[in-house]
């Protein structure tokens, strides 16, 4: 497996996550801040070709989701969803950002919910949106209110999903209409469960034996429906599980040990398996790409390089080329130390006391989008 960095580019804002659309055209890369948050889209693959489109939110962005067959190509189809704290889930033209449709979701005290995952059904024609105990489903083509999936009876109830629903992606098989589902909450019977588009609230069943985390991602081999890959929080594992039994895990695909402690970080890094379902990247706290061969016995990769200089934030597969993209996801935090100055007057009483305390400001390091070329020679 040979390996070409193609370009990189070193946008100066703390980057979350890029990815490929389904069509590989176009990608985009989600940046976030404490109070705002940008997404933009680029067209083309190499530096020269760079066509940028930036659309700034007004809150941060929790999640975003290509919609399934976006292409340049198809003005109707080159749109994306993204989910901005406390507004309405938005439906965004990727060509000029403007507002196609929305879709609310609202508390019991009419509050609007942020969704903290999205997924579109195979066919696209609905969206699913999880937050706390409990799925959203969208009819696409029609915006407004959706159908509300409680995973869990009750608040107090100890069954079903638990907690916030962090994590969803649909089965690639047009066999079955399956889909994961992952919680932050970890509990006893597991924090994963497969549902049905047609079960509805009612799981198929719950994956267990993975290690009591947050789940941070899912993702089914596209090559093969019946795997499911799912990462963790503070776990550089991806652990995997076949639907005839998820009892226990399959495998577990290890990393090489890094010199900073993976277990003590809650950053999200996004892995990703390649169309034909042969190849697993995922990032690490050091800017290294681990790429393993799910075709091989070993659990161990094929490939490890460094890929930044500091903590990666994801890895995306293009849908058709031997390419990966991947972006740095890495910020420190600079914080002024609290003065107080005392103005005292002759009576020894306090007349003036100004006091100055600085919020943590996050600084990026080396916030990237690198592509890498795989293909021969």
């Amino acid at each position: 497996m040979s390996m070409k960095h193609r370009w990189g580019t070193g946008p100066q804002q703390p980057t979350v996550s890029g990815r490929f659309s389904g069509s590989g055209s176009i990608r985009a890369q989600r940046v976030s801040s404490f109070k705002s948050g940008v997404i933009s889209c680029s067209l083309g693959e190499d530096e020269a070709n760079l066509n940028p489109h930036t659309f700034t939110q007004p809150a941060p962005i929790l999640d975003y989701a290509w919609f399934p067959t976006a292409s340049v190509t198809s003005p109707a189809t080159f749109c994306f969803v993204a989910s901005v704290r406390e507004t309405p889930v938005k439906l965004l033209d990727a060509s000029d950002g403007r507002l196609r449709a929305s879709y609310r979701i609202v508390d019991h005290r009419e509050r609007q919910i942020a969704p903290h995952s999205l997924a579109f059904n195979l066919s696209a024609t609905r969206l699913y949106c999880g937050f706390e105990d409990a799925l959203e489903v969208f009819d696409v083509a029609q915006p407004g209110e959706g159908t509300r999936l409680h995973t869990s009876p009750s608040k107090k109830s100890r069954d079903g999903l638990k907690g916030i629903i962090s994590a969803l992606d649909f089965s690639p098989s047009y066999e079955s209409d399956f889909y994961g589902a992952g919680s932050l909450s970890p509990t006893e019977g597991g924090n994963i469960a497969v549902f049905s588009e047609t079960g509805g609230a009612v799981p198929v069943c719950f994956v267990s034996g993975g290690p009591a985390a947050g789940v941070t991602q899912l993702h089914f081999n596209p090559a093969q429906p019946h795997i499911l890959y799912a990462a963790f929080r503070r776990r550089s594992e991806i652990f995997s599980w076949d639907l005839l039994d998820t009892t226990a895990p399959v495998k577990i695909y290890t990393p090489p040990p890094s010199s900073a402690n993976d277990r003590e970080t809650n950053q999200k890094r996004r892995f990703d398996v390649d169309l034909a379902g042969r190849f697993l990247a995922v990032g690490d706290q050091e800017g290294r790409v681990s790429v393993f061969d799910l075709a091989a016995e070993e659990n161990t990769p094929r490939l490890t390089y460094p890929a930044h200089s500091d903590a990666l934030g994801s890895v995306s597969f293009h849908p058709t080329k031997p390419t990966l993209l991947s972006d740095e996801d890495e910020e420190s935090s600079s914080e002024d130390s609290e003065d107080e100055e005392d103005d005292r007057g002759q009576s020894g009483k306090a007349a003036v006391i100004r006091r100055s305390v600085a919020r943590p400001t996050p600084v990026p390091l080396d916030a990237s989008i690198r592509v890498w070329d795989f293909g021969p020679g």
